[in-house]
């Protein structure tokens, strides 16, 4: 098979690496070649988090550049419109409505801009959720990230990889359940997507 491209983004803290690791994981485990890439902005602060995750038959480099990401999962909506030039004219993004104002938006001297999500899906085939929201209506906030992992794995057509397992290994025992929940919210719950702004298809 042609090497696939994933591409997570979003803020310190919102799990995104773990959810790397997890995807890691299950495809090593599924018999892929995997190559994996971190690069952490300042994470601890709030900062931007990228996970470039490549998987096929043979993969010789981690890195992903502009315009080859098949899927862009972001975490935080304006991480998706900062990245929006490393996806595939033909790819998916798929888009947690959620937003984490950064300094100067605290400071009050700017806006968090409008039209973001609008924009994507304008440019790219886009799927938008509430990722927080589901986390919560769950009854724990922080497996946002393993909810949006499981609209991933829906998004690659990877269903038959045992995605359980691989969430067992990397999260504490005390929150396994709570996470695979998580994890088939995101994978089957087409009620909680937000509707389409003028999405291409």
């Amino acid at each position: 098979m042609d090497v696939k491209n994933i591409l997570l983004v979003g803020v310190g803290g919102q799990g995104t690496i773990l959810a790397s690791k997890i995807l890691s994981d299950g495809l090593i485990t599924a018999g892929y070649d995997v190559k994996m890439s971190e690069v952490h902005g300042m994470a601890q602060r709030g900062g931007s988090v990228s996970t470039q995750v490549r998987y096929g038959k043979k993969v010789y480099s981690p890195i992903i550049g502009k315009g080859q990401a098949d899927i862009l999962v972001a975490f935080e909506t304006m991480e998706a419109l900062r990245w929006l030039e490393y996806i595939n004219p033909k790819g998916t993004a798929i888009v947690n409505d959620y937003q984490i104002p950064f300094a100067l938006i605290l400071m009050g001297q700017i806006d968090y801009p409008d039209g973001i999500l609008e924009l994507i899906q304008q440019k790219v085939k886009t799927t938008v959720l509430k990722a927080a929201e589901i986390a919560v209506q769950l009854g724990n906030a922080k497996t946002m990230n393993i909810v949006l992992f499981g609209a991933l794995v829906k998004a690659m057509s990877l269903e038959n990889i045992d995605w359980e397992q691989a969430i067992r290994n990397h999260v504490k025992a005390k929150t396994v359940d709570i996470n695979l929940e998580a994890f088939h919210a995101g994978l089957t719950g087409d009620r909680f997507l937000v509707p389409k702004i003028n999405a291409t298809t």
